[in-house]
């Protein structure tokens, strides 16, 4: 499965805050990944971006009260780095940067990710594999995404 990742194959490897574009500059029996661009995204933990203490809400005409569940705006920021990364994606495959695409993601990044790629995009995606590679050394990016490609 390995022959997925043919010459100018893209892999992105992407979890909430960095990703990683790769390209495959040999072909698909030996496939070696280059990287093309990196995107950072500053997000920081959830209680270091909330202002305000949660809410809370009277529960009728005692004096007992409930906590209001507070936004986790550190999942919000990676959403919406998933869409930045999607939108990046359309722009690409619109100008013929890649025919194919491997994307290796969080599974929740994954899940976003999927939900805001446009057609155009999701029509080139050759697979999809569930893991955390960002902070791995290239080398070792292109061996796992090799195997999990073979073994699939």
């Amino acid at each position: 499965m390995a022959a997925l990742l043919t010459q100018g194959s893209w892999v992105l490897i992407a979890d909430g805050e960095k990703a990683l574009f790769l390209e495959n500059v040999a072909d698909g029996e030996d496939p070696q990944l280059v990287v093309v661009r990196e995107e950072e995204h500053e997000n920081p933990p959830a209680r270091d971006q909330a202002e305000n203490k949660p809410g809370r809400f009277n529960d009728g005409p005692s004096a007992h009260s409930s906590k209001v569940e507070d936004t986790d705006w550190h999942q919000l920021e990676k959403d919406r780095f998933a869409s930045e990364l999607a939108e990046l994606l359309y722009k690409k495959a619109h100008k013929h940067k890649f025919e194919n695409l491997v994307i290796v993601a969080a599974p929740q990044i994954l899940g976003s990710l999927r939900s805001e790629l446009h057609k155009e995009v999701s029509a080139k995606v050759v697979s999809e594999i569930p893991k955390t590679l960002t902070n791995h050394p290239v080398h070792e990016i292109e061996r796992i995404v090799v195997g999990e490609l073979d073994a699939a």
